[in-house]
Parts: C-alpha cells; sequence; structure tokens
C-alpha cells in the first residue's frame, strides 16, 4: 500500500491539472459559440412545390421511398390501378411514408378515345384498388400521357377528384440525365407542380440536388390543393400571392429559427413563434442530422425521423432543440408552417 500511495497522490495532481486545462479551455469556447449566432439559413417556406411521381408502385418504389424519406420530402404519388393491384405492399408503404396517393387510370391508357361509360368505370376502378390497398381514396387525378377533355374532366369531377397536370416535365421519361433532371427542376416556382417517374434511377440520384436547389430558394415540398390544383403547405393551407411569410391571422402564426450556438458535431436552433399563444410548428431536418434534444415544447416525428411537428406546452413561445450533423454540418431546419391552436 505504501509502494501505491506516491503514484496515487501524482496521478491526482496530473488529473487535477487537466481539469483546469479543461475548465479554461470550455469557458474560452463558451464565449466563441456566444459570439456565433446567426440567422438560420433557408428557416422559412416562402412558397410550396408540388413533386409528383408517376406509375408506380413498381419494384422501385421502396428505393424511391427512401430517398425522399432520407430527404425529409412528401410527395404525390400517381398511381396506376393494375399497378396497385398487383403491388398492394408497396402502395401501403407510400401511405406510411407520408405520401399523397393519386389516380393515374388504370393502365394507362389513351383516354380520351374512351367512352363517357368506360372513363367512369376506368377511374372508379383505380380509386377502389387504391382503396383497398391503402385506406386513402385519392382526390386528385392526373390523365396518361396529359391527355385529356372536357368529358373526362367531368367523370374525374363526378368521383370527387381534380385534374392535375403539371408546370414542369423533368423529361425523366425521355432519358434525361441526373444534371439535365435536376436542372428543369430548378425552373420549379411558388404552387407550381413538377412530373416525375416512379422507377427511373436518374430521377432517384436527382431528389438530393433539387430538394438542395428549392431550400436555397426558400420553398419546400407541399401537397396539392384539391380545391386548386396548386401546391401548398403539408397541411393545406396556402401561402400568401406575394410568397411572404403567412401573416398571423386566421389559424396562421410566424415562426423563426435562428442557429444559436454551433460545435463540431452538433448545433442548437431556438425558434420564436409569434401571432399566437398556443402553436403548432412544422420543422424538416436534412438527412443524416437528427435532433437529439428539445426543450420549451412537446415533438412528435414522421415515420422518415427528419420531420418534427411541435407543439407549445405552456413554457412560453420560445422553443430550441439540439441537432446532431451526423457529417452534415452545412444544412440546417427548414420551418415549413406555423399555425395557432
Amino acid at each position: 500500500m505504501s509502494r501505491l500511495f506516491p503514484r496515487t497522490a501524482l496521478w491526482s495532481r496530473r488529473l487535477r491539472a487537466a481539469l483546469a486545462v479543461l475548465a479554461t479551455a470550455v469557458a474560452m469556447c463558451g464565449v466563441v459559440l456566444a459570439a456565433t449566432s446567426t440567422p438560420s439559413s433557408a428557416a422559412t417556406c416562402n412558397g410550396y412545390v408540388g413533386l409528383t411521381f408517376d406509375d408506380g408502385p413498381t419494384g422501385s418504389t421502396g428505393a424511391l421511398l427512401n430517398v425522399l424519406r432520407s430527404n425529409g420530402v412528401r410527395a404525390t404519388m400517381f398511381n396506376v390501378g393494375q399497378n396497385v393491384q398487383n403491388n398492394r405492399s408497396p402502395a401501403q408503404a407510400q401511405v406510411s411514408a407520408g405520401m399523397w396517393v393519386a389516380n393515374h387510370s388504370w393502365n394507362h391508357a389513351h383516354m380520351t378515345s374512351m367512352s363517357q361509360s368506360q372513363m367512369q368505370s376506368d377511374l372508379s376502378q383505380t380509386s377502389s384498388a387504391i382503396q383497398s390497398a391503402t385506406g386513402s381514396r385519392p382526390v386528385l387525378f392526373r390523365p396518361p400521357y396529359g391527355e385529356t377533355n372536357s368529358t373526362l374532366q367531368s367523370v374525374a369531377s363526378s368521383l370527387g377528384m381534380r385534374q392535375v397536370l403539371w408546370d414542369v416535365d423533368s423529361q425523366d421519361w425521355n432519358g434525361a440525365s441526373v444534371s439535365q433532371i435536376v436542372s428543369n427542376a430548378s425552373r420549379l416556382q411558388a404552387g407550381q407542380v413538377i412530373l416525375m417517374h416512379d422507377g427511373i434511377q436518374n430521377t432517384r440520384d436527382a431528389i438530393p440536388q433539387i430538394v438542395a436547389n428549392l431550400t436555397s430558394r426558400n420553398l419546400c415540398p407541399g401537397m396539392i390543393s384539391p380545391s386548386t390544383g396548386r401546391a401548398v403547405a403539408p397541411d393545406g393551407t396556402t401561402p400568401p400571392p406575394d410568397g411572404g411569410t403567412p401573416p398571423p391571422t386566421g389559424g396562421s402564426c410566424t415562426a423563426t429559427a435562428t442557429t444559436t450556438n454551433v460545435w463540431g458535431d452538433r448545433y442548437n436552433t431556438s425558434v420564436t413563434v409569434s401571432g399566437a399563444t398556443t402553436w403548432t410548428v412544422v420543422v424538416a431536418l436534412t438527412s443524416p442530422q437528427r435532433v437529439s434534444t428539445i426543450w420549451n415544447g412537446t415533438a412528435t416525428w414522421d415515420s422518415s425521423g427528419t420531420v418534427m411537428t411541435m407543439r407549445s406546452n405552456g413554457s412560453g413561445n420560445t422553443f430550441g432543440f439540439t441537432t446532431m450533423t451526423n457529417g452534415n454540418s452545412s444544412a440546417r431546419p427548414q420551418i415549413r408552417s406555423c399555425t395557432s391552436g
């Protein structure tokens, strides 16, 4: 015992010295971190676009859903009825992943050459197959090849569906390269819809770049309104015509995000809500980032783990969270919507 004591005492002195150095470093770091408080880039969605994928489900639907989830994207899937009947599991996976399912005819025929009764049978059969497989009955319809007429539109309307075409054609069906698909998608403006397809590798590879471009322009993927056929927020609200932040009236509010502290492997975000005392804020992360800690709110997550819905819990109008970068240190959270109540 007496032989070990000097070593123990020496070890204790070295430990105290190391802790003193560490405390000094932490204190210095705290000064630096406090000075790095900057507004989060792309913190607010100034408009929404509709990302749509035709002709599924296919054998590649699972791969497409993985890419969409990893990029925090919800999209509209225009499904072919025959494919749904033969591939019920991927059709169900679409809904489980938070996608919206829509009608794209029974077998992708040229429908304008059909009689009204044939159109009625085709679309009705397709909607029934989708509802049977997914539990959701379509409220949107896209005619194959974009071919339509007043009779077809009337039939779709009688079945509770709005016809939706597209503003931008990705040309993925025409052999477009990844860079061409990304370039075509970069033309999207708020409220517009882009045509893409399930089962195309180049399309899947283009999605991260498409999302990055949208983020740089403060645009976010949204749902397609069955009332207007235009892209709106995932909760169905429509941004103002000038593309600005919705005013704090009529059930909406404003959420402003600020990056308050940044470390090597994580960062803190503070979100301040104005225009409501009780609120729900939807925040999207960029994969593989993940939230590790939250405060002053109650959070739930979608199936991808990248879209967080934060609700007020009586702790005031400012909440926050710590995000682990997991190798992606440049991305910052996007605020997709803010609603009162």
